[in-house]
């Protein structure tokens, strides 16, 4: 069975979706042209709008639409671009959403600095919502997302990383946004703590799985549908769950193969790494540690009303496992 479409998934709130690409459009305002110009580049370039659809449909699942949601979904895609460009520079980056990385087409200097830009603008936003609990959420999750971001740097060409470090940079870097997201929705909505709660866990779950699938398709997508190159992560040197998956589960040859491969940040036995990446199962087990994260996401939304936005994050947390892209 094929995974529901993000069209499907987002149909409960296209109204509101086309109101956060205005208030995006507007909120990048700005007097200096190189930071409209690049904020457009990587806003405009085509990506899933996910986090922002997540404070949409945590808000609405709970009943009347709750003021202040296109403000604070364009903050979450704000805070998002920020981390692209900044990570991008980290990794050295050429290619993302099959185009050029705005550090490779203007420049880390001015991708860095534009990125700061969005992070300020972000929380000038917050500020105009004026809800404390809310900014106090944005606030911690932007700190964990940076605590994140140095984990990673630490785990950059170590062979010896497990899945327990592996698994906590991806709570900090990725699923924290998600997690943000979704408990925003809740906030704006005056859902009840147990609410709360549930759509707090539910994000982080849905993040986790998320990014272990993003893993997964750096050794198995194709580059015309992830909009990235094949094997990016093992040339950053970024010991992901497949290769650590290798290092517990392989011969002492494919070991010593995956090692060296990170070790030395290249791709250069990309083929030979590929292959013990697929005898070894690790594509399968980190798809199965995705869908558990799956499951666990929608467990926690039996708590909710039924509605159209409860529906699409059920078939979110379905796609997040089974998309190509």
């Amino acid at each position: 069975m094929s995974p529901p479409s993000l069209e499907a998934i987002r149909a409960p709130i296209g109204t509101d979706l086309a109101r956060v690409d205005e208030v995006i459009r507007e909120r990048l305002s700005s007097e200096v042209a190189l930071i409209r110009t690049i904020a457009e580049y990587i806003i405009g370039s085509g990506g899933k709008r996910l986090r922002p659809a997540l404070v949409l449909l945590s808000a609405n699942a709970l009943g009347t639409p709750a003021k202040g949601r296109h403000e604070l979904a364009a903050v979450i895609e704000f805070i998002h671009t920020a981390t692209l460009l900044h990570d991008d520079v980290v990794d050295e980056s050429s290619l993302r959403r099959g185009r050029h990385t705005a550090n490779a087409e203007f420049g880390n200097a001015a991708s860095v600095l534009v990125g700061d830009f969005l992070y300020s603008r972000a929380f000038q936003m917050m500020v105009g919502v004026g809800n404390t609990r809310v900014m106090a959420v944005m606030a911690d999750a932007t700190n964990v997302i940076a605590e994140g971001e140095v984990l990673q740097l630490m785990n950059v060409r170590d062979a010896g990383t497990d899945e327990e470090s592996y698994l906590r940079v991806i709570r900090y870097k990725t699923a924290k946004l998600f997690e943000a997201a979704t408990q925003v929705g809740a906030l704006l909505a005056g859902a009840t703590a147990a609410q709360e709660q549930a759509l707090t866990a539910y994000g982080m779950h849905l993040g986790t799985a998320f990014q272990l699938i993003d893993d997964v398709l750096d050794y198995s997508g194709a580059s015309e549908e992830t909009g990235k190159n094949l094997g990016d992560d093992l040339a950053e040197g970024k010991p992901t769950l497949p290769l650590i998956h290798v290092m517990k589960s392989g011969t002492e040859a494919e070991r010593a193969l995956v090692r060296r491969a990170i070790e030395e940040s290249g791709k250069t036995e990309l083929e030979a790494v590929l292959a013990a990446v697929q005898r070894t199962g690790a594509l399968d087990y980190a798809r199965g540690k995705a869908r558990l994260e799956a499951e666990a996401a929608t467990s926690h939304l039996a708590t909710l009303p039924g509605s159209d936005c409860r529906d699409a994050l059920l078939q979110l947390a379905s796609f997040s496992v089974e998309r190509s892209f």
